[in-house]
């Protein structure tokens, strides 16, 4: 089981109890753990310049600098704070091809630069998704390439059947239906690659457990530690298993048109 985001052990606002913590298990949030697994995979080419929008911790743009050593990375981020925590830890690790920005994706200044552009869990954060998803367009070069994930409108819960997914602070929608997001791209100017549900049985019982103990917001911190490996595990077993209709996320490759 690969243990990713031990960068994190660089973070200047950890003290050392978590940074042994992160040594032994990686970053420990269960849901960006399965969306790892889940998405990484369909990163696949070979891209010179790759940006990863809404990035947040940078978690994934750490593991694509590291994948993908011959490529430009640029993570960006409304959060001055965390970008200025990340440009440290890259700093720290020695990750020469990666640097992270400020920027507003609503607002992207770029225009064509970018072979892979990279969106994971961000569009339900911005009122505007339209808007947004013909921004992302503008700053991939034609025939570059989206990997977009997002939450599912609606996924399983635990003993009551299939009921709307989350509610989570920042959030402006729970989340899509497979072929909501579908029409979205393809409205934004996307041709259509892939499309699948993602989240198996046990990566969704495992991300129930954890949204119980943590509400999406880091609370009970201590009980999340001690639960936190269990979880993984039993997400890390259900990373093969397909989720038949009832996947808690959704999966997009879409390319820009040539």
């Amino acid at each position: 089981m690969k243990h990713f985001g031990r960068e994190f052990i660089e973070d200047p606002k950890l003290n050392t109890l978590k940074r042994m913590y992160i040594r032994i298990f990686g970053i420990p949030i269960s849901g960006m753990r399965i969306r790892l697994r889940r998405v990484l995979p369909s990163v696949q080419g070979d891209f010179q310049r790759i940006i990863d929008l809404g990035c947040g911790k940078g978690i994934f743009s750490f593991e694509l600098a590291r994948r993908f050593p011959n490529a430009t990375v640029v993570g960006v981020d409304l959060d001055e704070e965390q970008v200025e925590r990340n440009r440290h830890i890259a700093k720290k690790y020695g990750h020469k091809n990666l640097s992270f920005e400020v920027g507003d994706l609503c607002k992207l200044p770029y225009e064509g630069e970018f072979d892979l552009a990279l969106s994971v869990d961000m569009l339900e954060h911005i009122e505007d998704d339209q808007h947004a998803i013909k921004q992302i367009l503008k700053c991939i070069r034609p025939g570059g390439y989206l990997v977009c994930h997002v939450p599912a409108l609606m996924r399983i819960w635990l003993f009551s059947g299939m009921k709307e997914n989350f509610d989570v602070i920042g959030h402006q929608r729970p989340g899509y239906r497979l072929e909501e997001l579908k029409e979205k791209l393809e409205k934004g100017g996307f041709e259509i690659e892939s499309i699948s549900e993602t989240y198996g049985y046990l990566e969704t019982v495992s991300n129930n457990l954890s949204y119980l103990i943590t509400k999406a917001n880091q609370e009970n911190e201590m009980l999340y530690a001690l639960a936190f490996p269990l979880l993984n595990m039993t997400a890390w077993l259900g990373r093969n298993q397909q989720p038949k209709g009832k996947g808690a996320g959704v999966l997009a490759l879409a390319r820009r048109p040539s």
